[in-house]
């Protein structure tokens, strides 16, 4: 039997906040300046969920060349302004958020700045404040399990007493390698077909978070 959950984990990107489409979008003009066509579709398989490390650690593979330490800086301000024109919260996300009573924190691919900056932006860092952890504290990024482990030993949580809310394939498979149950998002850019699996709850409106919550 399933232990009683004691702490909501959430994803941002794309759970939290709706930057995925926006990224994304920018990242299919990036990668085709470096000279790695693909498209949006292809980007959204292989790069949502994971962390700027291992974005580049997969250029550089498929280059086989290392990128120069100062290639991200002529593109940084393309994300910056489109995320500061157009970023929003995920539709639903407040409503879910002011609905849930349980203890949640944030355990994120993104590194502390992007954190603080874009759910300030969007008026939920202070929901979660002092319960935000990065993937750049840990040793390996999503699929890997660490951050959320790391969010739970922190918070001293048992990881079976743990919910993940997340939107990638990635995500929901670090959930899983961590022992904790996924509540996969699927009202974003990701199908649900990629995140159904042990475990695993697969939902398409975020109101509907808290009722899925409390009869898990």
């Amino acid at each position: 039997m399933d232990k009683p959950i004691e702490l909501v984990i959430f994803d941002c990107d794309g759970v939290l906040i709706d930057s995925e489409r926006i990224a994304v979008r920018v990242d299919v003009v990036v990668l085709a300046a470096l000279g790695w066509p693909m498209t949006e579709e292809e980007v959204v398989d292989r790069f949502v969920g994971r962390t700027t490390a291992d974005f580049a650690a997969d250029i550089e593979a498929y280059l086989g060349r290392p990128l120069p330490e100062d290639w991200a800086d002529e593109f940084r301000p393309l994300y910056e302004k489109a995320l500061r024109d157009e970023l929003t919260p995920v539709d639903g996300i407040v409503d879910a958020l002011d609905a849930i009573t349980l203890p949640s924190c944030v355990a994120s691919s993104s590194d502390h700045h992007h954190l603080r900056t874009y759910l300030g932006q969007t008026g939920l860092l202070d929901r979660f404040t002092g319960r935000i952890f990065s993937a750049t504290e840990v040793a390996r990024g999503k699929p890997a399990p660490d951050v959320f482990l790391h969010a739970a030993k922190t918070l001293g949580v048992d990881p079976a007493a743990c919910a993940v809310i997340e939107d990638s394939r990635h995500g929901v498979a670090a959930a899983r390698a961590a022992g904790m149950r996924a509540f996969g998002y699927c009202g974003g850019l990701t199908p649900a077909s990629w995140l159904e699996g042990p475990s695993t709850t697969v939902f398409d409106d975020m109101r509907a978070l808290p009722g899925l919550l409390a009869g898990a």
